[in-house]
């Protein structure tokens, strides 16, 4: 592989495939760059200016208004606690329920993955899930933006697909060993699986991050919005004030800046969670596993 990259074509792929990435990196980079630089111009150069990335007059007045008060705060502790404990629960039983549906002999298998299937495929619906939700008690609690979704059935077949994959040498070693089942997947095959781990537990702490339509379903108590919910509010109301938290602001919000300031808070937390589970994306999910 390393003599290929040395020939005349390999050298000219690399090239190509460099500026390609190069290119790809700057269409997506760039759009957040003009939204980051954005928040911080005023109203005047937002409206003649149409792209820049560092503003000529540099103002903080849309993070001024959106932070008048605590309830922007308040609202991305609440988001992060949804997010952290909403991952954390996602992950425990999809991992726990897809290796039980990986092993064959498991009684009552099929049945199982063909009720995931019949929910991959058909669903409640808003009134009868909101219903339920209401019936459970859970209406204006943090777990309705929990339990109703606690299982992606896409999610919890490629995990369940993955554990089939791993040699079945692994779970006869361990046997051997005197490992029980429930042993062998925490000694086992929870250490194997960091890759799949790291890229679900991103998945579903971006899914949680980003969801505001459930929390506007079953969420009255305003006190208890996420940020996603709070910052779309304050992007429609932009132009007439804050509702409840209008009496906290003391100047005529930069309507335009606002937009891309609410952007840039609701996606600068999530981002900096990406750098903690990048290293794992490329692992070798067997790397170190089975020798000879």
């Amino acid at each position: 592989m390393h003599k290929m990259h040395n020939t005349g074509p390999g050298r000219v792929f690399d090239v190509f495939n460099h500026i390609f990435l190069a290119v790809v990196a700057m269409i997506t980079v760039v759009p957040f760059l003009y939204i980051v630089g954005g928040s911080f111009a005023s109203e005047s150069e937002l409206a003649t200016r149409s792209f820049f990335v560092i503003p000529h007059e540099f103002t903080t007045n849309a993070y001024n208004y959106i932070f008048s008060t605590d309830a922007v705060l308040r609202s991305l502790g609440i988001s992060i606690l949804v997010t952290v404990l909403g991952t954390l629960v996602s992950m425990l039983l999809t991992l726990t329920m897809a290796y039980p549906l990986s092993r064959p002999n498991m009684i009552g298998r099929n049945l199982f993955l063909n009720l995931v299937l019949f929910s991959m495929l058909f669903g409640g619906g808003m009134i009868p899930t909101y219903l339920l939700v209401k019936g459970l008690g859970l209406l204006d609690s943090i777990w309705a933006l929990i339990l109703p979704v606690a299982i992606n059935p896409f999610n919890l077949i490629i995990v369940k697909t993955f554990f089939q994959q791993l040699p079945k040498e692994l779970e006869d070693a361990s046997k051997m060993d005197g490992c029980t089942e429930l042993q062998t997947f925490w000694r086992v095959m929870l250490p194997l699986s960091k890759p799949v781990i790291a890229t679900f537990t991103l998945f579903y702490a971006v899914f949680y991050w980003n969801d505001f339509f459930n929390a506007l379903l079953y969420l009255t108590d305003t006190s208890k919005w996420p940020i996603q919910l709070l910052l779309q509010q304050l992007v429609m109301v932009a132009n007439t004030g804050l509702g409840d938290l209008q009496e906290a602001s003391l100047y005529e919000p930069p309507e335009e800046s606002v937009k891309l300031a609410v952007i840039v808070v609701a996606t600068v937390p999530i981002l900096m969670f990406y750098p903690f589970l990048q290293k794992h994306f490329a692992k070798g999910v067997m790397l170190g596993s089975v020798k000879g």
